[in-house]
């Protein structure tokens, strides 16, 4: 066992050492520098009649296992199961080949035969040590194999890694996911997963290398502050192994660059009719919950004051996701909104809760003239006294229902709405400021 241990010990740190000098193999910041590498071009082309019409689609084409063309090339990433079942037999002497030792080897397809014997042989070339390989299909053939999804264990398709570094290059991105990943190992496998990426991040890409099998387009990102994250993501998922609905399960949807990453040209349309939002100073006009860095509901006081510093459209909805900092805290929020004035579900008002209008208004509170800044926690309470001005009143309660003027020295302002706190606030005739109220 001891000695078992001792040789795996020593395959993995050979295989480290030659990693370093694949050009797939990249890491974030602190873990190893990123590697640059050179845009190559799959001469495959899926057939397919129906032409996609996004750019992904058209660049990013699906190829069936019985459509695979000589020449493509795929890298070999075992994971743990693949340690023990092995995927590959030398052509030359038949025997099964560990798939440690063809970790990140490349394997270039050379068609399948018939050898005469109960199974077909899915034949490859290894470009690292020239060697010829086969993978034995399970099924009595290939065409009844290569209809299916489960394609050739442990191969990472490379098609679209190169053709993700070549459209990536340097582009800027915006995070959708709710967790990315760090490497923690120069020459392993290590990672940890981070959650405090807010939502719609914007972000550049600095190295595309190979993921995994699963996932195999490895992108590497950094925000402003130079902070790098990756995620592996399925864009073609040709030899995937996995069926198109598994990808819906909601743990999965990160990892397709759609659930993971937006380009900006995404969004274009829906960003230029919002760009006057962007950079107002808006403040509550009443309690609400807004999301934190990591998606929990954080309550809001009244009057909290923010930077609007993105807003962006949710697709098949009229709301927008609007990111806002606090002028206080410094802190990052979301807050889904609306500038549609129809029926909002969950709200009791209908519009009120997520109506842009209802509920900010622009502008700092404290700008506003005959605000005072030692007010303001009774402000946010709904609370007024004696010699606070129209202007703390209407903010703390609102518009009246109906204003009074007696011939004494006094005027009215009466609140008729149910839940208020005062019915009626006497105002000075002289100084125009709070006498005394009426619960």
């Amino acid at each position: 066992m001891k000695r078992l241990m001792m040789v795996v010990f020593m395959a993995v740190a050979v295989i480290g050492a030659s990693a370093q000098e694949n050009k797939y193999i990249v890491k974030t910041k602190g873990a190893k520098k990123a590697v640059e590498v050179a845009a190559v071009t799959d001469s495959v082309a899926a057939k397919d009649a129906n032409e996609p019409q996004d750019t992904l689609s058209r660049i990013f084409r699906y190829v069936s296992m019985c459509d695979w063309g000589e020449g493509m090339r795929f890298m070999v990433i075992p994971d743990k199961k693949d340690m023990v079942i092995k995927t590959f037999a030398d052509a030359e002497t038949g025997q099964m080949v560990s798939s440690l030792k063809l970790r990140h080897k490349i394997m270039v397809y050379k068609g399948h035969e018939n050898t005469g014997g109960l199974h077909e042989h899915v034949n490859f070339v290894c470009e690292d040590d020239g060697k010829a390989y086969y993978f034995e299909v399970p099924t009595a053939s290939f065409e009844d194999y290569c209809f299916g999804k489960l394609g050739v264990p442990t191969l990472a398709y490379l098609g679209d890694v190169d053709a993700a570094i070549e459209f990536f290059k340097d582009k800027t991105l915006f995070t959708l996911a709710d967790e990315y990943y760090v490497d923690t190992e120069m020459n392993g496998d290590g990672y940890e997963t981070i959650t405090d990426v807010v939502e719609g991040t914007e972000v550049k890409v600095v190295a595309v290398g190979v993921g995994t099998r699963n996932y195999p387009v490895k992108i590497i990102v950094a925000d402003k502050d130079g902070r790098e994250f990756y995620q592996n993501v399925a864009i073609s998922r040709t030899n995937s192994g996995m069926r198109d609905d598994e990808f819906e399960i909601s743990n999965k949807k990160i990892h397709s660059f759609r659930g993971a990453f937006e380009l900006p040209a995404d969004n274009v349309a829906a960003s230029a009719a919002y760009k006057e939002y962007i950079g107002k100073v808006v403040y509550t006009k009443y309690s609400t919950t807004f999301g934190d860095a990591q998606n929990r509901a954080t309550n809001m006081a009244r009057l909290s004051t923010f930077k609007i510093i993105d807003v962006r459209a949710q697709r098949g909805t009229h709301y927008v996701k609007m990111t806002l900092r606090g002028l206080g805290s410094g802190k990052t929020y979301t807050k889904q909104v609306t500038f549609v004035s129809k029926d909002v579900s969950g709200d009791i008002a209908g519009t009120r809760e997520h109506l842009y209008d209802n509920l900010f208004a622009e502008g700092n509170p404290m700008d506003i003239p005959g605000i005072k800044k030692e007010h303001l926690s009774d402000i946010q309470k709904g609370v007024v006294r004696p010699g606070y001005t129209e202007a703390e009143v209407e903010m703390a309660l609102g518009k009246p229902s109906s204003h009074a003027v007696s011939d004494s020295n006094f005027y009215t302002w009466t609140y008729k709405e149910v839940g208020m706190p005062y019915a009626c606030v006497f105002f000075d005739k002289k100084t125009k400021k709070v006498r005394s109220v009426k619960k």
